[in-house]
């Protein structure tokens, strides 16, 4: 998924997906403070290409932070749909 969501990002200039998931972490911030909501604010106020990284580290820490990643939304449901499936057919 979070190839995926990269790849997204990274074919659309405007970066539109970048800043829904911005105002995503935002909203669940105000709605209900956690530290890993502080955690994504620090990191989508770095440059595209440091947040690209923490979303494609395959290490631990990439996985502990892709647990609650405001990136939800950035895939349409046919675009998650299609991932499963060529997961499920592997």
């Amino acid at each position: 998924m979070a190839q995926a969501i990269v790849d997204k990002i990274d074919r659309d200039p405007a970066r539109a997906g970048l800043e829904k998931a911005r105002a995503t972490c935002r909203r669940w911030n105000r709605q209900s403070p956690q530290r890993a909501h502080a955690e994504w604010l620090e990191i989508l106020e770095r440059p595209w290409e440091e947040i690209r990284e923490v979303m494609l580290d395959e290490g631990e820490e990439g996985q502990r932070l892709r647990q609650n990643d405001p990136f939800s939304g950035i895939l349409t449901p046919q675009e998650r749909w299609a991932i499963y499936r060529s997961i499920n057919e592997a």
